[in-house]
């Protein structure tokens, strides 16, 4: 009797035991949701503070998109494009940075738990590191860049001549998603590089803000070399310039074929997975501060 018991009580476990990634995956779900959860709490006890810190986080980012509107009272194109598909590429790329950033941005300070210590308390916890790294002092204000930068797309998407299809239509939402966890991952290695560096949070800000920066602007206007790093090395491109130009009608100045602007859901999947790798390197190499 206590064999066929336990033969029964077998089969659960062995399942159990094969998914694994799967039981670590929902754990940091979960433990990253009630973390944000009490974040969000917090933030909203004082609702006049959190509106002002949103609108000064959007106000700041319109300055950007302001700077480029300004430019384009004296000229009437920028390397080919005009003012709306610009504003095309600032949109997309400014609503993924801003996702990306709402949800995995304060994964930089990785580097200040490293050199006090305080990673020690995350790794007793039963929550994995990365999710509670990740919603530690979760931001909301950060909606701010969101909604401004959705603002723009919007009003690109219904200036723009373009002739719309369903293929063009569904790519930009796709696009900006791709492009959020594009820079999610970037984040998340940039964070595993800290382990072994200290402090490079602005390393890493140079890959996402920098690269934002630069993908909100047309392709032509940069050399060709810098085109081929950001689509073959860091593959930034994907994050709007290749499905951007698809959905403008435009060809890529390095020749790549239209149907690649579909495979961003595809490159943010494959950089997600040496990110991960990074970071699990990164965390069994942390040794404490030994205090």
């Amino acid at each position: 009797m206590a064999e066929a018991t336990l033969g029964r009580e077998r089969p659960p476990a062995v399942v159990w035991e094969r998914e694994p990634g799967r039981r670590r995956l929902l754990e940091g779900l979960r433990g990253y949701r009630l973390i944000v959860a009490m974040w969000v709490r917090s933030t909203m006890t004082y609702r006049t503070s959190f509106l002002l810190s949103a609108f000064g986080n959007a106000a700041i980012t319109v300055l950007d998109f302001a700077a480029i509107y300004i430019m384009f009272t004296h000229v009437d194109a920028l390397g080919g494009f005009s003012l709306p598909e610009i504003g095309l590429l600032y949109g997309s790329c400014s609503t993924s940075l801003g996702l990306a950033n709402l949800l995995l941005g304060n994964t930089d300070r990785i580097g200040t738990r490293i050199r006090d210590g305080s990673l020690d308390t995350m790794l007793v916890r039963p929550v994995p590191v990365l999710a509670q790294v990740a919603a530690d002092r979760f931001a909301l204000r950060r909606c701010g860049r969101i909604g401004q930068g959705l603002g723009v797309l919007v009003w690109a998407v219904v200036v723009l001549d373009v002739d719309w299809t369903v293929g063009k239509a569904l790519l930009v939402p796709v696009m900006v998603t791709a492009g959020a966890v594009i820079f999610g991952a970037v984040m998340v290695a940039g964070a595993a590089f800290q382990f072994a560096a200290g402090d490079a949070a602005e390393v890493v800000n140079s890959f996402t803000y920098g690269g934002c920066t630069m993908l909100e602007y047309p392709p032509t206007v940069f050399a060709k070399e810098l085109l081929r790093g950001v689509t073959f090395v860091v593959p930034l491109a994907f994050v709007n310039w290749l499905p951007a130009l698809y959905v403008l009608g435009r060809p890529d100045p390095l020749g790549l074929p239209g149907w690649v602007a579909y495979l961003s859901p595809l490159v943010a999947f494959a950089v997600c997975v040496p990110a991960a790798l990074a970071w699990r390197a990164g965390l069994r190499s942390y040794r404490s501060t030994g205090s």
